[in-house]
């Protein structure tokens, strides 16, 4: 999946601003679907196939799920930035869907959320309206439907894929671009723990509540994993030849999981964070990616051979996490050699300044209450479960900082739709300019990000970890 996939930018339609979108239930041309029905006459410019599909992890081991387009990831969709192109969604399967579109700047009625109002994708129905892509760079598209202990449903399965906005100008040379998506197969609940990974996000110093004597919840599991639906071994290597950059855009498509991976011999450029050019380019060992994060970073291949770009964690690299990355001429076995260890840096990539204090700070506590040993925990903000609580008032045009504070010891990959945010502070450390929509906020740590309400419409904040969203860590904003 080397940047195959669906170029759409050829329409001739164009539109100034994506704050309208026009949305049709039910067939474009049924009757009674009114003047908005003949603006999409024709065929769409982007369809998404919601429908059963078979994942051949390998040869013996092949899983049955629900993808897009036929295929998991689905093939990549490529758009033109401001250039404005009609969706059709197709759900074929027998439950109600919803496709999110990670990252973009688009109305709540076609965001992707219930919780935000945009309609369901009924059982076997179609869906269209239209959409304005922006701004440029590595997006994504996937599922928001409710999980919960269903394990085949939400990020759980395949319902997910690259979506690549095309930039004016593209300053970044390369030779070559390949898109790595990694997701974990066959979930199970169990009673162990999730590792709070806080070797590579560090834990901050929130002071730690007072030891419970209640066992923890339940937790997620996997027997497998791929990159590119291709359990490590299976499937073609990427093909390289000595001296290319080649451009690796990284998303970590998981439902529960943050990862690290790394290409032995080799470094890493990090030149874009979910998409946006980060101000202080670097060079780094090892990638480390909340869920939904994405990473593109530039190679420079000058260590021929055979080599396995996977993730340090040996047990997950065994069961498939990881892609053979194979230079011309080379041959043999695909080798591994661990990386340094360190933690994951963002501050490292933006400016060494603090940015300028907007008006109004928003404090936001995120709380766990555990399930004990046959439940599942539950995740507060501010004391409150999603269901409990109500909307975040803020005003079109104000300029806020959320100051977001981890009580718990489980790192949390948050996002915010619809907006970008910066990110201003980690753990007490400032920095400016770097332009996320999601962030991971390490246990018992500090992370503050401002952003500018400049999207009118119900605006959904949550943790992406699949199990902290679905009980309890989410709240809506909503515009006065």
């Amino acid at each position: 999946m080397a940047g195959a996939g669906l170029l759409v930018g050829g329409c001739t339609r164009s539109s100034s601003s994506a704050d309208s979108a026009t949305v049709v239930r039910g067939a474009s041309k049924s009757a009674g679907a009114g003047d908005s029905a003949l603006a999409h006459a024709g065929p769409a410019d982007v369809t998404i196939r919601i429908a059963p599909v078979l994942v051949e992890l390998a040869p013996d081991h092949i899983i049955s799920t629900v993808g897009y387009n036929g295929s998991v990831p689905a093939p990549i969709i490529r758009l033109r930035e401001g250039r404005q192109v009609t969706v059709e969604l197709i759900n074929d399967t027998d439950t109600p869907e919803l496709v999110h579109w990670h990252g973009q700047l688009i109305p709540s009625s076609i965001d992707g959320s219930a919780e935000e109002g945009t309609p369901f994708v009924k059982p076997h129905g179609t869906m269209r309206y239209t959409l304005t892509p922006k701004p440029s760079g590595t997006r994504w598209v996937h599922t928001h439907a409710f999980a919960g202990a269903d394990l085949h449903r939400g990020t759980y399965s395949g319902q997910f894929g690259f979506v690549y906005i095309e930039p004016a100008n593209d300053a970044a040379r390369y030779d070559q671009e390949v898109f790595l998506a990694t997701h974990e197969w066959e979930p199970f609940f169990g009673a162990t723990e999730m590792g709070t990974d806080a070797d590579v996000w560090p834990q901050g110093a929130v002071a730690r509540p007072r030891p419970d004597s209640k066992p923890n919840g339940y937790e997620v599991g996997y027997r497998s994993f791929s990159i590119n639906g291709k359990s490590l071994g299976h499937g073609e290597p990427l093909r390289v030849r000595r001296g290319q950059r080649v451009m690796f855009r990284v998303l970590n498509a998981s439902a529960t999981e943050n990862i690290q991976l790394a290409l032995p011999g080799h470094q890493f450029e990090i030149v874009a964070l979910d998409g946006n050019p980060v101000p202080t380019p670097q060079k780094v060992s090892v990638l480390a990616l909340g869920v939904a994060e994405r990473i593109d970073a530039i190679v420079e291949m000058n260590h021929p051979g055979v080599w396995i770009f996977g993730t340090p964690h040996d047990d997950d690299r065994r069961d498939g996490m990881g892609i053979v990355v194979e230079y011309a001429g080379s041959s043999g076995a695909p080798r591994w050699v661990a990386p340094p260890k360190g933690p994951w840096d963002y501050i490292r990539f933006g400016r060494s300044r603090a940015a300028a204090a907007p008006p109004e700070v928003i404090p936001m506590s995120f709380g766990k209450i555990n399930g004990g040993k046959h439940d599942f925990n539950r995740w507060t903000i501010n004391g409150e479960q999603f269901e409990h609580s109500t909307p975040i008032r803020i005003h079109s045009g104000g300029r806020y900082r959320l100051s977001m504070q981890n009580l718990a010891d489980d790192p949390h990959p948050v996002h915010l739709h619809r907006h970008i945010f910066e990110l201003v502070s980690v753990n007490g450390r400032a920095t400016a300019g770097i332009m996320k929509d999601t962030v991971v906020v390490p246990g018992f740590g500090t992370v503050d990000v401002d952003f500018t309400a400049n999207n009118p419409g119900p605006t959904l904040f949550h943790c992406h970890q699949l199990l902290h969203m679905n009980y309890g860590l989410m709240r809506l904003f909503e515009y006065a």
